[in-house]
């Protein structure tokens, strides 16, 4: 994969991330080669590790904000949007609207078990949301490196016990496609060679954590998701490192302010 010199790292996360959630493709083809406008792939990462860790809070972690009793509502857009983290809630991050649109994305899994994470990777999990919201945190504290921290964040609502679906569906997902799967679009065949469950994050009534390993002209992408319910809300965190195949990690503030945040 070419680093190159193609902008801000900011740029180069930002966009890579909008264009997985509208085409899968840009994180998982194999043969995609226009990733760039000068024919590179863009290459970025998130904080990588090299391990999978927990974002649970640490002994020596300053606590987050305490979580208020939940309104138990199915949100409507309004709510959602003014519940959305801005900028200034966590020191450091900038948070603006999706970058590129929010048109989720069309790819269908070839194995129904695996149509729950082929979802989340489309930017539209199921059961269908009443309400979404996209976001994107970058810190600006990384401001000009390579591996500047993006995190694109979807908020979602539902109704009829939709919520509780949602990371009951992940959950089995994650377990029954360890080994892999593939996904179809109208114009492109996406690859995931492997998906691993990570350590869920300590917010909300219940979370879920997983990476799925995807593929750019050959070279691994791991892609790592992390989704908490509060109530009939559900908050997904994606990153992504597209510069080697080192976990990278979901930065735990921002999942504890969003979370709280939640009504």
């Amino acid at each position: 994969m070419n680093t190159g010199t193609r902008g801000t790292a900011r740029r180069i996360a930002t966009a890579a991330a909008a264009v997985a959630l509208t085409c899968a493709g840009a994180t998982a083809c194999e043969d995609d080669d226009e990733g760039t406008p000068d024919g590179k792939h863009a290459a970025t990462s998130a904080s990588p590790a090299d391990a999978p860790t927990t974002n649970a809070p640490t002994a020596s972690a300053e606590p987050g904000p305490a979580e208020r009793p939940s309104s138990g509502r199915t949100l409507t857009e309004a709510e959602l949007t003014r519940a959305a983290l801005v900028t200034g809630d966590v020191p450091g991050y900038e948070v603006t609207p999706l970058q590129g649109g929010d048109e989720p994305g069309t790819e269908k899994a070839d194995k129904p078990a695996c149509a729950p994470l082929a979802a989340v990777i489309n930017g539209a999990p199921e059961p269908a949301a009443a309400a979404t919201v996209y976001r994107t945190a970058v810190d600006s504290t990384e401001e000009g490196k390579e591996t500047q921290t993006v995190v694109t964040l979807i908020l979602t609502s539902h109704s009829d016990g939709g919520a509780e679906q949602l990371l009951a569906s992940l959950r089995t997902a994650v377990d029954a496609c360890a080994g892999g799967f593939t996904t179809h679009s109208a114009d492109s065949v996406s690859t995931y060679s492997d998906v691993q469950k990570l350590p869920a994050p300590q917010a909300g009534d219940e979370s879920v954590a997983y990476r799925v390993t995807g593929a750019v002209t050959g070279a691994k992408v791991p892609l790592v998701f992390h989704v908490v319910r509060r109530d009939a809300s559900v908050a997904t965190f994606y990153t992504a490192n597209f510069l080697d195949a080192k976990t990278p990690d979901v930065p735990a503030e921002l999942i504890r302010e969003q979370t709280a945040k939640l009504p």
